[in-house]
């Protein structure tokens, strides 16, 4: 599967962006959905590259994987999504190598995240890479990568208090409704929409307050009952949706649709409306502000909500970094055995041919020659050769292509790549 002409002269990278740079417009814009993510990997097998991933949130949109230059894998980005390659320029990030592996850590364990220790991000690699396997778009160093990007999550988990305490932006929405909202507990919630920050907020809304006011509406109507029915919510259809906007307090929008849903036509008011936009990209037109008594607050906006837990998070970020380095630096010195490991196989070969040549000539030259004894003797003399060798090969400083190519000039060793 892994053609070694293409990923002899391929480089690994990370391209992307995030919220760091990128605001929520233009992350809806190179957002991608099952269907955009599937898209790019057919396309990547149809450009023959070897391995690739692709995940994509509400926060950022990533691809990694081996090209011979990165603009393979921004062009893959950009012809699947809404985004242009001048955006891609201004906002994203590309990348290569040790600093593309440093960052998927770094991403997949939430050291990245917009809310500091969120682990949501793993699964999303993880099954962005069983559907990457699933395509033949995986080769041995991508899933030891992905391998230990989640062993590294895993222990952070388990072994730090980086994600102690409840922030996440559906804990920040729920805590803005209640600081924002008289007398909550009597008035009418809508959700609608079903996408994942909906729903956690539905839940933690669902926790702290009577919930016989929660109304959720969905376009696919089966999707709100199963919802419902877990959270013992009212559904209503969604030709009742002005209506049902009409009666609300709050309205918590959360669809997944890549244009606005709600704007200030379908807005028909009798008393004031707070909307929490949780959607990516944005789904409530910015025209709902023109009427009066309308608060829009958008999933930016709370995700700067910071708060004491975020801080005290903070102080978990250099137990978390001495993991990640621990895991990272594993991972680095197998790639680089990996890499070398047939040149010291050619090398021990060259040397023990060397020996088999020589024991031949004593061999005939000595009358009581000693067979056992030479085999030992040579062997263990060519084992401490090759170890100095690997050590060299093995040592932070040492440019491996570099050495590889001289000790194969040197001991005449047929290059097998």
């Amino acid at each position: 599967m892994e053609n070694g002409n293409i990923s002899k002269h391929t480089t690994f990278y990370a391209v992307g962006l995030s919220y760091k740079k990128a605001d929520a417009e233009i992350r809806g814009k190179f957002s991608l959905d099952d269907n955009g993510k599937e898209n790019v990997l057919i396309q990547a097998q149809k450009e023959g590259i070897v391995a690739l991933i692709v995940t994509s949130t509400c926060n950022r949109t990533e691809i990694y994987g081996f090209a011979q230059h990165p603009f393979q894998l921004i062009k893959l980005l950009c012809e699947n999504s809404q985004g242009t390659v001048e955006d891609f320029q201004k906002v994203a990030y590309v990348y290569k190598n040790q600093e593309a592996v440093s960052h998927m850590f770094r991403v997949g364990t939430g050291l990245d995240s917009q809310i500091l220790g969120d682990f949501e991000i793993i699964s999303q690699i993880k099954s962005a890479f069983v559907q990457s396997k699933s395509l033949n778009l995986a080769n041995a160093f991508m899933e030891r990568l992905v391998n230990a990007v989640i062993q590294a999550s895993k222990r952070i988990k388990n072994e730090t208090e980086i994600s102690s305490g409840a922030t996440s932006v559906s804990f920040a929405a729920v805590r803005y409704i209640f600081n924002t909202v008289e007398d909550i507990a009597n008035k009418n919630i809508l959700l609608f929409g079903t996408g994942k920050i909906g729903r956690n907020t539905c839940e933690n809304l669902v926790k702290h307050t009577k919930h016989e006011q929660i109304t959720l509406i969905n376009r696919t109507k089966d999707k709100a009952e199963r919802l419902a029915k877990k959270l013992d919510l009212i559904v209503k259809d969604y030709a009742d949706l002005q209506v049902e906007i009409q009666k609300a307090d709050v309205l918590v929008v959360a669809t997944g649709a890549q244009n606005p849903t709600v704007d200030k036509t379908i807005l028909n008011l009798k008393k004031p409306l707070l909307i929490l936009d949780l959607s990516i990209p944005k789904n409530v037109n910015e025209n709902v502000q023109d009427i009066d008594d309308v608060t829009l607050i958008h999933m930016d906006h709370l995700s700067q909500m910071t708060d004491e837990t975020l801080e005290n998070r903070k102080k978990h970020i250099p137990a978390a970094e001495a993991i990640i380095e621990e895991i990272k630096d594993e991972f680095i010195s197998w790639t680089k055995q990996r890499k070398f490991a047939p040149t010291i196989h050619a090398l021990k070969e060259k040397l023990n041919s060397i020996k088999d040549g020589e024991l031949n000539v004593q061999r005939k030259k000595m009358a009581n020659f000693d067979e056992e004894q030479a085999e030992l003797i040579s062997a263990r003399i060519i084992q401490k050769i090759t170890n100095h060798f690997a050590n060299h090969l093995k040592d932070d400083n040492t440019l491996v292509d570099e050495s590889i190519e001289w000790i194969e000039k040197i001991f005449q060793l047929e290059n097998k790549a």
